[in-house]
């Protein structure tokens, strides 16, 4: 088995709906992010997926969320902006993504979301 993992970074803010404390006022974070995929089968130049590629994918959700107040983007209107759930976005537009136009056998593992250097939370999906 073969793991890869990319990483970026964004700015926004948010408010946690319903929260009891300051994190229900507007306030921002400089997010960092961590996509892991992994696959058991590499390309004929023994690759798994080509790094520029997953960078291409997590560029395209982090432009959905940079420098955005996340609870306007319409996935956030119902489901609080939390740091679990801004990880289940990222993966599921980074599923969707690598599905569109990889049949091999590469799956996401995992998403990290870190708010705070110290403060990380991850979606996954368990296996089937």
């Amino acid at each position: 088995m073969y793991e890869l993992k990319v990483t970026s970074s964004f700015s926004s803010a948010h408010s946690l709906r319903g929260y009891n404390g300051k994190c229900e006022d507007i306030h921002g974070h400089n997010w960092n992010i961590e996509v892991i995929i992994s696959g058991e089968k590499l390309n004929k130049t023994g690759l798994l997926i080509d790094f520029k590629i997953l960078k291409k994918y997590l560029g395209e959700i982090i432009d959905t969320l940079d420098h955005k107040f996340i609870n306007d983007i319409d996935f956030f209107k119902k489901t609080n902006p939390s740091a679990e759930n801004i990880a289940r976005y990222i993966y599921e537009r980074f599923e969707k993504s690598i599905s569109n136009e990889y049949s091999r056998d590469i799956s996401i593992n995992r998403v990290n979301v870190y708010e705070t250097p110290s403060s990380m939370a991850s979606f996954y999906k368990n296996p089937q």
